[in-house]
């Protein structure tokens, strides 16, 4: 265990477990910036010289092939023209830029979706429950930092990106290397080309290779530099030589700003024989071999013990982040781009084209064979439009005397397998008109038109997400080294909140980019924010206006844009109606006036059927009235009537009873009158004849 000590931190007078966890940062930085290359004796270092450049030399040599194939890849993207003996001296050497448009329309549509022009480049995604917001919070401040960190504290972050949109296309494969560098006492993640670092080419993945050796030349003044800040061994590497395998050093002498070629291996070494190797980073002067530093790339939480304290396994820290651009389909390492795919059509098209231009050539100047017999000076005859020359020999004799060689037009069949090699090479590259800003036909329809960039552009989307999955590793590295190394001070000061390294725990949340892979174009993203727009018209209850707002603001790429938002809404939580627009405000007065005449007209229809209703309920009643009186009137009328009738009966009755009473009367009297009559005529009767009797006697 004291050697396995000895190897992680150099220190072999300390005897304490290997897996003794570090209470400061400060021990932590120590314990990863050490160079063990110091406490080593010049034979361990020789030895580990020699393990380590010889497996930098076979890594070398099994990617052979694929260095030829990089080199022709990135001419053909040059449109480097090199000198031509066939079938002429300076024949035609024309380079289509099939491959060169490729990689440009990519880094075209790459470069704007993957860094915002806001600046926020890092997200964060939190993990778990957050009911109270606090990790929410967290992760905005940790958002804020790291995208100031990379737009500004990490000098050529942003350009070093651009370059790499690039060249990523065209060689398939690019890397970046995020560190603590000790020289500008800051975390650095810069670009490192394909042809730097070293791989062997059948490795699965950079976390389960055994070596990963980055070549890096360096001045002899920053060398100097490194060995006065005790990050290098401070030995005598002679002078710098240019190495031969670069083309453009041939014909070149070295000088005093001629670099050394450092080799920077990332290896596992077992340095006192243990039979565990450990992980470090060994650096070695490439044509000397002398070791300059050896530094241990974990920390002791990165190991694994049994209970008797038995290293069980130790995880490395990685460096180095891949980009891709499409998986190789033999199973290499190295992944491919458009100088694999393109490649063969761009040469097949750069055939056909300077076949058909020596063709034009030899019909258009024309030349043949010229007979003896012809007395003509020997040698080139220059003509000038309208000249004409005189000859010693009839016609005749010139027609036979003079042969032209047989040539023809330019062949319509090249012509059409170019522009057909062409197509296929856009159709593949997604390089087609619609897709460079060349409007459709007038009668292509909007969804005809969305629908073919949608399907065209299916081919970025998954490259995006490559580069959107390698952008995360790279954040994730970054995070784990602000834990380490962050200056709590200038923390503070970004975010202007008291909160130190504690936020950069990766156990709460994970990173990543602030890109979004589904989106090609500011104008998708537009539309997914006026959806949520819509979204929010439809279902206000449901959803949080200053959030929609807030996405709508960042999809625009507005710059400071939560300064755009009113300390009004922002209190309230409520989004404040658009102002109206004057032709909808007219068509709204003009509603409302149309809407307040039919009021009033269904007012003043209402009043007046409540009018006709009152008049004719008035003259119902009128009637009613009419009727009653006339009924009254008739009752009256019939009781007047009967009354008259009673009367009449009533002096009839008595007129009758009169008549009845009189006519008693004036009978009885009559009665009277003739009794008395009769009484009278009786007596006289009587008297007469009581004197006739008595005259009788």
């Amino acid at each position: 265990m004291d050697d396995l000590q000895l190897q992680a931190t150099s220190q072999p007078d300390i005897e304490e477990s290997p897996v003794q966890e570090t209470e400061e940062s400060q021990g932590e930085q120590e314990f990863l910036n050490s160079n063990i290359a110091e406490n080593l004796s010049e034979d361990k270092l020789n030895e580990i010289s020699e393990i380590c450049r010889r497996g930098f030399e076979a890594d070398l040599n099994s990617r052979s092939d694929w260095e030829q194939d990089l080199k022709r890849w990135v001419e053909l993207a040059q449109q480097i023209r090199e000198e031509k003996s066939y079938p002429w001296p300076s024949a035609s050497n024309v380079k289509y830029p099939l491959l060169s448009t490729a990689a440009m329309q990519f880094a075209a549509r790459s470069y704007p979706s993957l860094l915002p022009s806001d600046g926020k480049i890092v997200k964060t995604v939190v993990i778990g429950k957050d009911p109270t917001a606090e990790k929410l919070d967290t992760a905005e401040r940790v958002s804020i930092y790291m995208s100031y960190q990379l737009m500004h504290e990490m000098e050529g972050w942003e350009e070093e990106m651009d370059k790499m949109l690039m060249m990523l296309p065209v060689v398939g494969t690019m890397f970046k290397k995020t560190f603590y560098d000790k020289s500008k006492d800051q975390v650095s993640s810069y670009l490192v080309l394909p042809q730097n670092l070293v791989v062997n080419y059948w490795t699965r993945t950079l976390n389960d290779c055994e070596r990963v050796s980055e070549i890096i030349r360096m001045s002899k003044r920053i060398l100097k530099e490194r060995q006065n800040q005790k990050l290098f061994r401070d030995i005598d590497l002679g002078d710098p030589a240019l190495p031969t395998t670069e083309p453009q050093n041939n014909g070149m002498a070295a000088d005093e700003t001629t670099p050394y070629e450092l080799v920077e291996q990332h290896t596992f070494l077992d340095i006192k024989g243990t039979g565990y190797p450990l992980p470090y980073i060994v650096t070695f002067e490439r044509q000397t071999g002398k070791v300059l530093r050896i530094a241990a790339r974990f920390l002791p939480d990165d190991m694994e013990v049994d209970e008797k304290g038995k290293i069980i396994k130790v995880t490395p820290m990685q460096m180095y982040t891949k980009f891709g651009f499409v998986p190789n389909p033999d199973g290499g390492f190295y992944d491919i781009g458009f100088g694999v795919l393109l490649g063969p059509l761009n040469e097949s098209v750069n055939t056909l084209i300077n076949q058909l231009v020596d063709s034009g050539t030899l019909n258009n100047l024309q030349s043949g064979f010229i007979g003896k017999g012809l007395k003509l000076r020997m040698g080139d005859q220059p003509f000038e439009p309208g000249e004409w020359k005189g000859v010693n020999v009839t016609g005749d004799d010139l027609r036979k005397q003079i042969v032209p060689l047989p040539t023809k037009e330019p062949s319509k069949v090249l012509f059409e397998l170019m522009g057909a090699l062409v197509t296929s090479g856009k159709e593949l590259a997604s390089v087609a008109e619609i897709f460079t800003g060349k409007m459709p036909g007038q009668n292509t329809p909007a969804t005809t038109t969305m629908a073919s960039v949608e399907q065209g552009m299916k081919v970025f989307t998954a490259v995006y997400k490559r580069i959107y999955r390698a952008l995360g590793e790279e954040f994730k590295k970054i995070f784990k080294l602000n834990h380490l190394y962050l200056d709590p001070q200038k923390y503070i000061a970004v975010i202007d909140t008291q909160i130190g390294p504690e936020d950069f725990d990766d156990d709460e949340y994970n990173i990543c980019p602030g890109a979004d892979p589904t989106a090609m174009s500011q104008s998708e993203k537009l539309l997914k924010a006026q959806g949520l727009v819509e979204l929010l018209q439809m279902f206000g209850p449901m959803m949080n206006p200053i959030e929609v707002v807030s996405r709508v603001l960042q999809a625009q790429e507005q710059p400071n844009w939560q300064r755009v938002l009113s300390q009004e809404v922002l209190a309230t939580g409520q989004v404040p109606p658009p102002p109206p627009d004057p032709k909808v405000m007219a068509m709204q007065m003009k509603a409302q006036m149309d809407q307040q005449k039919n009021q009033m007209d269904m007012q003043a229809k209402v009043f007046d059927m409540e009018l006709k209703g009152r008049d004719h309920e008035m003259q119902m009643q009128m009637k009613a009235q009419e009727h009653a009186q006339d009924m009254q009137m008739e009752q009256e009328k019939m009781q007047v009537e009967a009354a008259s009738e009673l009367q009449m009966a009533r002096i009839f009755q008595a007129t009758e009873a009169a008549k009845s009473q009189q006519t008693l009367v004036n009978n009885q009297q009559a009665h009277n009158q003739k009794m008395t009559q009769q009484k009278e005529q009786a007596k006289l009767s009587q008297n007469s004849k009581s004197k006739n009797g008595k005259a009788t006697k």
